[in-house]
């Protein structure tokens, strides 16, 4: 049952995605490096950002939010269940996106290629 209230969540987040997210998934769904990224993607009890299946590379924009509060513990502990199931995450600040999206692609594209 968790799993389809984590699809229906991930439906609505792809219907609520921030201005950074928007700018970026307007890049990824180009298919940077020859491959395919989802967005709002569930896996277990999480929905990741941007998924990229053929890499096992998760993508999070982080906003400030995720500064603060409990959000490092939780942003940690997705990224350890992540990493248990083979899954690299990426974590990129909001900012980043707005101020450098050029540099943002490339570093996905390291990280596509293991760097």
């Amino acid at each position: 049952m968790r799993l389809k209230g984590n699809k229906k969540r991930a439906r609505t987040q792809r219907r609520k995605m921030s201005f950074p997210e928007i700018l970026l998934w307007q890049q990824l769904r180009k298919e940077p490096d020859g491959v395919q990224f989802r967005r709002q993607h569930p896996a277990g009890p999480y929905v990741i950002d941007f998924f990229c299946a053929t890499a096992n590379l998760a993508i999070e924009i982080d906003g400030e939010a995720h500064n603060y509060g409990d959000r490092p513990a939780r942003d940690l502990a997705r990224d350890n269940w992540l990493s248990e199931q083979g899954v690299r995450t990426l974590r990129i600040p909001a900012l980043e996106v707005l101020k450098n999206l050029d540099g943002v692609l490339q570093s996905i594209s390291l990280a596509l290629r293991g760097e």
